[in-house]
């Protein structure tokens, strides 16, 4: 099994702290983001991990990875930077955002998914909004299950009622997984489509966007629900909060070792 980060965006929401930095490269109580994935991954015995790297790439450099660069970072998004990696995909993988970190218990329940395409979602994710923005009501994205199926997922939302999980930015193809990833990928981009779900232009696609592709051509996308032990790093206010969290102990770094 590998492992691919993806860290080529960059992140100017977090500007305060990375204008000079991928947002990967931020320091989160002595260590990196991209560290402690790093550590998490091979705690748990993936030792092929995947950098895929694009603003000020050359501020990330960690031994014994593979590395490869979207130098079109600037223009493009999460889909295409997974692409630049294309090669890799020859066995099962692990994707990851590089602005997110993770439990190992977490990841564990992903690696341990036999579905071929597994997302990890979260059930507990209004706890940790509160946390996060002192209420459950902010940046709301849809995401739907039935039947232990992802029928939904990514579309902007006014209100949290009936919300019951949030998408992560973890996820896992298996080999067969990936292969249906790449019929979807290349037939739009034959085709130079606009991704559906979040009307982008092709190079622009998220990974939303290419799972709820995934979903409209009838393939099975399967959740992997979890009760938080995640943080996402998105702007200078979520790292202003988890560093006064650590202090007063409603994060416990523990649970990211």
């Amino acid at each position: 099994m590998k492992a691919i980060i993806l860290a080529a965006g960059r992140g100017t929401r977090l500007n305060k702290y990375t204008e000079d930095l991928p947002k990967g490269m931020l320091n989160f109580a002595g260590k990196t983001i991209i560290e402690r994935q790093i550590d998490i991954l091979r705690k748990n015995n993936i030792n092929d991990i995947i950098i895929v790297k694009g603003y000020k790439e050359e501020k990330i450099k960690y031994p014994n990875i593979n590395y490869y660069v979207n130098n079109n970072y600037a223009t493009t998004n999460m889909v295409e930077s997974l692409m630049c990696a294309k090669e890799e995909f020859n066995d099962n993988i692990i994707i990851a955002y590089s602005d997110v970190i993770y439990s190992s218990q977490l990841l564990q329940k992903v690696i341990n998914s036999n579905a071929e395409i597994s997302v990890a979602v979260d059930n507990n994710w209004k706890e940790y909004w509160k946390l996060r923005y002192g209420t459950s009501e902010y940046d709301l994205e849809s995401l739907e299950i039935k039947n232990n199926h992802i029928i939904q997922l990514g579309k902007p939302l006014n209100s949290s009622i009936g919300l019951d999980y949030r998408y992560i930015g973890l996820l896992k193809f298996s080999n067969e997984g990936m292969k249906k990833v790449l019929d979807i990928y290349f037939s739009k981009k034959e085709n130079n489509s606009d991704w559906s779900q979040s009307g982008k232009d092709f190079k622009n696609g998220y990974m939303t966007d290419l799972l709820d592709e995934l979903i409209q051509n009838n393939q099975t996308v399967s959740p992997v629900i979890h009760s938080g032990e995640w943080l996402e790093f998105d702007t200078n206010e979520d790292y202003e909060i988890y560093l006064k969290k650590i202090e007063t102990r409603e994060i416990d770094l523990k649970d990211f070792d």
